[in-house]
């Protein structure tokens, strides 16, 4: 009976990271896809390189279904949760675009230093022009979809942190 009640209590969690770790790249990408193609919403660059870090997660979330083994799953939460942090402050820094506190890296604003020849300048005003990355298409309750990521992505980063050392001292 002792036997019993001890495994009861181990914690067995870990074997859901893989599965944690897929939701999450899945919910992300497919919000941000939905956002894209269903409802025209065009992105700009910074909104493109949030998505990275839930690709990422989603590699990741493959691993731990491969690899099996309880440090294994500490590892991968670990990278888990630090790739999230990463993503939260790309988009803490996509915010500080959006409200006008610093000014956007220079692939958001379609402007040029460079000279260009006729041909290349023609070719240049046929293509659509770059989405300006301090431009809010979205907002609910008066928040953008890259403030609504840093919340996401630091908490869940936070979270992935202490699930990998829980389950390293457990």
């Amino acid at each position: 009976m002792e036997r019993m009640s001890t495994r009861l209590t181990e914690p067995i969690w870990h074997r859901y990271i893989p599965i944690v770790l897929l939701l999450i790249a899945f919910t992300a990408l497919g919000s941000a896809y939905t956002a894209e193609f269903a409802y025209s919403l065009e992105p700009c660059v910074l909104c493109i390189y949030q998505r990275i870090p839930f690709a990422v997660i989603g590699v990741l979330g493959v691993l731990a279904y491969l690899l099996k083994g309880r440090m294994a799953m500490v590892v991968l939460t670990a990278l888990a949760g630090i790739v999230l942090l990463i993503g939260a402050g790309l988009a803490s820094y996509h915010v500080g675009v959006e409200q006008n506190w610093w000014a956007s890296v220079a692939s958001c604003s379609g402007a040029s230093d460079q000279a260009l020849s006729m041909k290349e300048f023609q070719a240049l005003l046929q293509q659509e022009p770059e989405k300006a990355c301090d431009e809010v298409d979205w907002t609910m309750f008066g928040i953008s979809m890259a403030t609504y990521n840093v919340a996401f992505s630091g908490v869940l980063g936070l979270g992935g942190l202490w699930a990998a050392i829980t389950m390293r001292a457990a």
